[in-house]
């Protein structure tokens, strides 16, 4: 048989099956299955990962990241630290689902960075180096002891990649961290942050509705949904 005349033979018979199948489950579905466990709520009784101070720094810089105003509360009341603290505990820190073995080559920018260590161990390098890229600074101060302006251009610097930071890329690392520090404000607040969902309430996402058909007819409209949370569905 030629090879195109196989692959017509091959489509057809799995349109065959298809429809076979379509015909077995039409009107209602076969099978009866349980739920998937939800995930355990992070709770905040003592860090997983930071230590003390890496966990104070991580709430200083997340502060300042998302700080508080008329809007809504800033990172640190959000929960940001606790949220990445239990993210950099688990499987996400270890990288488990990153390919972290060589050869390591920058290639062009738009394939990204490429490391040998996991987000875990990324963040106690980084946050090490950018505190003692913060002390060397005039006044030698620590972050979590400057003023909120002063913090605020230390982040600056930190984003240009203008603070010598030892052993580490600076401009990578403050991706990360701004990129988990956002996750932390808007994720389902199971995992730790987006505390009494501050950050859904702030841009309006209805969070874990279980479907919106008394919405469907009501387009722009607004509809005052008020977020629902993994946590709430459980109880």
């Amino acid at each position: 048989m030629r090879r195109r005349g196989f692959l017509v033979s091959f489509v057809l018979l799995v349109g065959g099956l298809a429809i076979a199948k379509a015909k077995v489950i039409w009107g209602g579905m076969p099978w009866t299955g349980e739920p998937s466990p939800p995930p355990e709520p992070v709770i905040a009784n003592g860090w997983k990962f930071f230590t003390a101070d890496e966990a104070a720094l991580a709430g200083a810089i997340a502060d300042r990241l998302i700080p508080a105003d008329s809007l809504s509360i800033g990172g640190r009341e959000a929960g940001c630290a606790v949220f990445i603290d239990a993210q950099l505990a688990g499987a996400y820190g270890k990288g488990t689902y990153l390919y972290l073995d060589g050869p390591l080559k920058q290639g062009l920018p738009q394939a990204g960075p490429q490391f040998d260590r996991g987000p875990a161990a990324r963040w106690r390098a980084g946050l090490a180096a950018f505190d003692n890229a913060v002390k060397a600074q005039p006044g030698g101060k620590r972050f979590v002891d400057l003023a909120p302006d002063a913090q605020d251009a230390m982040i600056r610097e930190w984003e240009a990649g203008t603070l010598a930071m030892a052993g580490v890329d600076a401009k990578q690392f403050f991706s990360l961290v701004l990129w988990n520090v956002r996750e932390g404000y808007f994720s389902d607040p199971i995992y730790g942050g987006n505390k009494d969902m501050a950050g859904w309430k702030m841009v309006g996402f209805p969070g874990a509705q279980y479907d919106f058909r008394d919405y469907l007819d009501k387009p722009g409209q607004p509809l005052g949904i008020q977020p629902v949370s993994f946590i709430r569905k459980q109880t």
